[in-house]
């Protein structure tokens, strides 16, 4: 009976695969699905098998395509198989219905397999650019533009897979390609309900690759967000975690850095110049602090001999301000500099020139007496 109702799908079929339906009519349904189906399968991994071994031996000098050739292995292989599949349900005795089912699903379980396997290739062409940076050097900053481009560009691309294959995935299904055509139609009410939830993933999305490009963050920048200070240690396709001093870890939205005004220490290079304000008597010898800070600098691991300097910015009725300048090579080891400055200074006017702390003067008026 099953021949029979495969007669008609044997006419579209080619040659070999009527006459070897013909041959097969004897055998019960079930063990000649059975059947196909494991040759089928051992086929597509014979197949695969030795395609795998030729390209790996063909492209062993290209570091790229032999890296996808092993990574890409089990989805290949899956991929084969679902290819095989395929063409043992035009052989096997199936009803139309159920040959149109399993090909389907097969159709669809391909299309995911293809997306696992772009999204590998992504994988190792970012991880081969990336092996040319080295972001474990003093002076890094170029290793750390590179890093945030392809980290960015690489989630961006993996959420645009992603959306693609679920999308091509659903369109073989007409029901719901039907509903997606719906979704898309301009004005509909259902179209806006799904804009408007998406509004936040597309904005951030595209903050993204506006922050790949034009960088005004980039992996282990040091920043201070909402009057916070610390470092980006990761940048993701919709928010950014920025690893704060005391180890906290603020999450801030991709479109932040786009909308917000915030401070970047090391948007041009890793050195900073930092400040420690000293508060002393109107009688200090600025000289012999300036001599001190010099020569606390020089005697310091932390300074990078470019710049020192002390000069009094403020003048009050009390107190005279002094602000000492020094740099270091990055924003850590600069407010570590800052805060040895500051011990190693008052312990230097504690210990020495004890007269030059602020004191509290009071004037008393003489009344003249008869």
């Amino acid at each position: 009976m099953w021949a029979a109702e495969r007669s008609d799908r044997m006419l579209d079929s080619p040659p070999w695969i009527a006459d070897l339906a013909v041959r097969l009519v004897w055998a019960p349904p079930w063990a000649v699905s059975l059947g196909l189906a494991l040759i089928a399968v051992v086929l597509a991994l014979l197949v695969h098998g030795v395609l795998v071994l030729a390209v790996r031996r063909s492209l062993s000098h290209d570091a790229f395509w032999a890296a996808l050739a092993v990574r890409t292995r089990r989805p290949t292989r899956l991929a084969f198989i679902a290819a095989g599949l395929s063409l043992a349900a035009q052989v096997a005795p199936l009803t139309p219905v159920q040959a149109a089912n399993a090909k389907h699903v097969l159709l669809i379980l391909f299309i995911v397999l293809m997306g696992w396997i772009v999204l590998t290739a992504l994988d190792i062409g970012a991880a081969l650019y990336m092996r040319r940076f080295n972001v474990d050097v003093e002076d890094n900053l170029l290793a750390r533009k590179h890093l945030t481009q392809v980290k960015i560009l690489r989630r961006a691309c993996a959420v645009v897979v992603g959306l693609v294959t679920v999308g091509l995935a659903l369109m073989t299904i007409p029901g719901v390609r039907q509903w997606g055509v719906s979704l898309l139609a301009a004005g509909g009410a259902a179209s806006l309900i799904v804009g408007l939830a998406l509004q936040p993933l597309l904005t951030n999305l595209i903050a993204g690759i506006q922050i790949a490009i034009t960088q005004p963050i980039r992996i282990d920048d040091a920043v201070i967000v909402e009057k916070e200070w610390g470092n980006v240690e990761e940048i993701n396709a919709t928010y950014v975690v920025v690893r704060l001093w005391d180890w906290r870890r603020m999450v801030l939205p991709l479109n932040y850095f786009i909308q917000t005004p915030f401070q970047n220490w090391t948007r041009e290079s890793a050195a900073l110049i930092g400040t420690a304000m000293l508060y002393v008597d109107h009688a200090a010898p600025i000289d012999r602090l300036r001599a001190k800070l010099e020569e606390i600098a020089k005697d310091s691991k932390l300074w990078d001999g470019k710049v020192v300097n002390l000069a009094v910015t403020d003048v009050t009725a009390q107190v005279m301000e002094v602000r000492c300048l020094i740099s270091a090579r990055n924003a850590g080891k600069t407010f570590d500099l800052r805060c040895e400055v500051r011990e190693k200074m008052m312990a230097f006017l504690r210990d020495e020139l004890p007269e030059a702390l602020p004191r509290q003067r009071l004037g008393l008026a003489e009344t003249a007496t008869a």
